[in-house]
């Protein structure tokens, strides 16, 4: 790799994840890059990488950048750095009393989803459409808020014709309406507050989702991909050694990030405040093996061409965006 004399001083933007922490620290460098730090949400990062792209490099949402990339839009190419994955079988949900009993009850049902485009529900609707059958459109949505806020979608939609995916009003949340009756179930990425609070109008379609989600990942080797970093196109074929070292450091910070949770596993005090840590770990490794957190392109091929092939069905993508073009080429062997 032939870096640039000059170091580059770019602006790196993503949430506190563990993974992540040693370059945002600066325990671990870029060669001939200086990195100035930003640590935000996902709710505000989001949208500024589709948006106004402000920084350099960005954790950025995979469902909403297959959607450019199908588009020929954005500012951004990906390395293959999954800083966030989530099983997601812990986010369905159904009301109480609407005769919903599996996934497959969502057919011809009004559901809530907070955004059509996010990552969590392309996932689990690839999950309704590959073990239950049922077609994104077959589905009543609506998006907003889950249980406090104001939540929009952060790309425009090009739906079919007839497709039904509305806002809720102002004001409403999706929680709200499911407590009054007026949805039928929610895909959720993480649990209503009512739920947390005990309101059994909230039924989850898995109970025991840990073990759902373990016969996932045993029948499809998925741990699904969240979310990406995205590094500015002008910079890249400016710097075309900078993808790579990018990723260098990110699968450094990643493993620095695992090898620290393995030493407070193994440590003899606990110094996380997690009581079932020992059996959480064995558990995962016994499962998913002891490289459970893999980046590389090659090693989630399959997973990336599912969750490609999940876009264009679910009338995201305006065509089947293949795996490689996801990437930077100098990242594709990793």
């Amino acid at each position: 790799m032939d870096v640039a004399a000059d170091t580059l001083t770019l602006s790196l933007a993503t949430w506190d994840h563990d993974r992540v922490m040693a370059l945002h620290e600066g325990r671990i460098a870029v060669p001939g890059v200086t990195l100035n730090s930003v640590i935000d949400t996902t709710q505000k990062l989001f949208p500024a990488a589709v948006g106004p792209a402000p920084y350099d490099v960005t954790e950025m949402s995979i469902s909403s950048y297959i959607l450019q990339v199908s588009r020929g839009t954005g500012e951004y190419i990906a390395i293959p750095a999954f800083v966030s994955r989530a099983f997601r079988h812990s986010g369905f949900f159904a009301r109480k009393g609407a005769g919903i009993e599996t996934p497959a009850d969502f057919a011809g049902r009004t559901i809530g989803v907070p955004e059509y485009q996010m990552t969590a529900a392309l996932w689990m609707r690839g999950i309704l459409k590959d073990q239950y059958g049922v077609d994104a459109a077959r589905v009543r949505w609506r998006t907003g808020a889950l249980d406090a806020g104001v939540r929009r979608e952060r790309l425009e939609l090009s739906l079919p014709q007839g497709m039904v995916v509305d806002p809720i009003d102002e004001g409403e949340t999706l929680q709200s309406l499911l407590q009054a009756g007026e949805i039928d179930g929610l895909l959720a990425p993480k649990p209503p507050q009512a739920f947390l609070d005990g309101d059994d109008r909230f039924i989850r379609l898995f109970p025991d989702f840990e073990a759902a989600e373990r016969d996932y990942h045993a029948r499809t080797g998925f741990f699904p991909i969240m979310h990406l970093i995205g590094i500015r196109k002008s910079l890249a074929e400016a710097n075309p050694w900078l993808p790579r070292a990018l990723y260098d450091a990110f699968l450094a910070s990643k493993d620095a990030a695992l090898d620290r949770l393995r030493k407070v596993w193994l440590g003899n005090a606990n110094r996380l405040s997690f009581p079932w840590l020992n059996a959480g770990m064995e558990r995962t490794i016994a499962a998913m093996g002891p490289d459970y957190w893999p980046y590389g392109f090659a090693a989630n091929r399959p997973e990336l061409d599912a969750v490609c092939r999940y876009s264009v069905e679910q009338y995201l993508a305006e065509r089947r965006v293949a795996p490689e073009e996801l990437f930077h080429p100098s990242v594709l062997e990793t």
